[in-house]
């Protein structure tokens, strides 16, 4: 894999950029957080209903008020190094992540990312609907664990293959959860970051710190 010419790096967010969980820091912040865990621990409903649920826990709040929240987040350690580097060699790189495009759209530019996937929350005047509008549009498709997401991180990499002219080899995917490993096991190289075991197992390597990365990267 050293001798491979990688295109673009793909990074989910939350864990992986960011040191917490969005949709947890507005919990905690916000007081529903016994509500927030009834609905992660739900077992008859799937991963994504799981996610229209949640987002009707954020109806009647005020968007400033949570992008101020989101903007406290911690980031990673090296994360700005690693997008830096990346960007002199002239390295693409995106953010994959069933949290909101609203509040990822910030982190986007904070950090000069070039592409986004994500939920979209409906806002109105500033104002959270409840509403949700998922990324994955193939949820009745039997493909792999997409099926169950909100978000399919191998379609993510389908689309950026696409658009970019390139092949899943030429991709390396950096995810923490359950939700990353598709994506960790179609792309050249995919990095399991501060990931549980069954990630892992799932991923080419894994690590704890995202300077791992450049390791990758052919200068």
């Amino acid at each position: 894999m050293m001798n491979q010419t990688f295109k673009i790096v793909v990074f989910d967010m939350d864990g992986t950029l960011l040191k917490e969980r969005t949709i947890f820091v507005f919990a905690e912040k916000k007081g529903f957080i016994d509500d927030l865990l009834s609905i992660i621990n739900d077992n008859q409903k799937k991963s994504y209903e799981k996610s229209i649920k949640i987002a009707k826990l954020l109806k009647g709040m005020d968007s400033r008020d949570l992008l101020s929240l989101f903007r406290k987040i911690s980031l990673q350690d090296y994360v700005e190094h690693v997008i830096k580097k990346l960007k002199d060699f002239d390295i693409k790189t995106a953010i994959a992540t069933n949290s909101y495009r609203f509040f990822a759209n910030d982190l986007k530019n904070r950090l000069g990312i070039d592409y986004l996937f994500a939920n979209d929350l409906v806002i109105r005047d500033n104002i959270i609907t409840g509403e949700l509008i998922i990324h994955n549009k193939y949820l009745n498709l039997k493909y792999d664990y997409c099926k169950q997401h909100s978000i399919c991180k191998s379609h993510v990499l389908d689309y950026l293959c696409k658009k970019l002219k390139i092949n899943p080899d030429e991709i390396i995917a950096v995810g923490d959860s359950e939700i990353d490993i598709c994506m960790l096991k179609k792309a050249g190289i995919g990095i399991a970051f501060k990931a549980p075991e069954n990630v892992q197992q799932n991923a080419y390597t894994s690590t704890d710190d995202l300077r791992s990365v450049l390791e990758y990267i052919r200068i």
